[in-house]
């Protein structure tokens, strides 16, 4: 019998482990995954969330553990994304009496096309009675689809945040103080950088929305619960849901003979001269995902590429789509392109090109080089990369 694990008197944990998962939508989870569901045993039995549609079988004895899964009264749905909902299917098969809640009208729409359930639809200030605890719904709209929503329960002070505060890392203890802290906050920023960056706007309405709970617990979708360290996530969420950068560089390139190596090499100097700490990350040794986890909160991001066939290197393309998606506009964002060439400088061009559409500020010039730099050359790389620095601190 697979284990349930009681998180607060009558508040279960039910979901699925994901030892192996290796990969979400493009980047990479190489702590696993767990998708979190929660059921609440009080007078209307209330399950919060499912799981994964092939963690349905995992997920449902572990409710069984707990109560004969055709008691449950109440599913509440917080995100359509089949993480979170792929096995409402089942749910209603063995649930067969159970009322479904979803967002409105978004959730609702979505369990809908989906699975072709019917739910009932909730917003924002509604609630629900279920006993001894009254629940309440709020709407967290594009964090990070249209469809999201919090569930609060006032009698535990528990916030089922949905993907907010979530990290993709498999453990078999459910709490933060249970487990390695700072790989704990290193996963929250990564899951963070990668999946809901593009929406902090939206997440930072959704944390004032949130302000005037009483949270004791914070049970997000995936990953471990918060309880010992809720004030630092809300801090941290704080700060990046406002798009706050730290005085750190990150240099990102491709090179196909060095030129751009030692060019990329030159800056990371410049940044080590001037006492702020640099990354040199080249994307062929890399994961794009894990150059995000670094650029989250960089206040200086260097990218470079050569030239090949008249384009920037496909993996510095590749980098720079990636990072569009996700990166929104901030002005304390400094960018610098740079890069060799052959017989024309269209590669790191490209890089220049594709920096100011994702909104970096732009300084300096591109920083280009025909075949192989001198020793002079890169000492006056260093120099304009220096110089770079000391305007943006005047």
């Amino acid at each position: 019998m697979l284990n349930a694990i009681e998180v607060s008197p009558k508040v279960w944990w039910v979901g699925g482990i994901d030892w192996n998962e290796r990969s979400f939508h493009g980047y990479t989870t190489e702590k696993g995954i767990t998708y979190n569901a929660y059921l609440i045993m009080d007078e209307k039995i209330t399950l919060i969330d499912t799981a994964k549609a092939t963690f349905a079988d995992e997920f449902i004895e572990r409710i069984s553990e707990v109560v004969d899964p055709a008691k449950i009264d109440v599913v509440i749905a917080n995100h359509v994304e089949m993480d979170h909902s792929g096995s409402l299917p089942r749910i209603k098969q063995v649930c067969p009496n159970a009322t479904i809640y979803a967002s409105a009208p978004q959730g609702v729409a979505g369990i809908k096309a989906h699975f072709g359930i019917d739910c009932v639809g909730v917003k924002t200030g509604d609630t629900l009675n279920i006993g001894e605890r009254t629940l309440h719904f709020v709407q967290t709209t594009m964090v990070h689809w249209p469809d999201n929503m919090v569930t609060y329960s006032d009698k535990d002070g528990i916030l089922f945040s949905n993907d907010a505060f979530g990290q993709h890392f498999a453990s078999t203890k459910r709490f933060d103080d249970e487990n390695d802290l700072c790989e704990v906050f290193k996963q929250a920023k990564k899951y963070y950088a990668n999946i809901v960056w593009p929406y902090g706007m939206q997440a930072h309405k959704a944390l004032e929305a949130c302000g005037g709970l009483d949270i004791k617990l914070i049970c997000p979708s995936h990953g471990v619960i918060w309880r010992s360290h809720i004030a630092e996530i809300l801090e941290k969420y704080e700060a990046w849901t406002t798009y706050q950068t730290e005085e750190k560089a990150v240099v990102v390139y491709d090179s196909m003979w060095h030129s751009t190596e030692a060019m990329a090499r030159e800056i990371v100097d410049a940044f080590i001269k001037e006492g702020i700490s640099a990354q040199l990350l080249d994307v062929k040794d890399n994961h794009i995902s894990d150059i995000m986890l670094a650029a989250c909160d960089a206040r200086y991001i260097a990218v470079g590429s050569p030239t090949l066939n008249s384009n920037m290197m496909p993996t510095v393309a590749s980098f720079l789509t990636y990072f569009r998606g996700l990166s929104p506009k901030n002005s304390q964002r400094i960018g610098i392109a740079f890069g060799s060439y052959g017989w024309s400088p269209l590669g790191p061009k490209q890089v220049e090109e594709q920096m100011k559409n994702i909104g970096f500020e732009m300084p300096l010039p591109v920083i280009t080089q025909q075949w192989i730099p001198s020793k002079e050359r890169l000492s006056e790389i260093q120099a304009q990369v220096v110089k770079v620095i000391e305007d943006t601190r005047a």
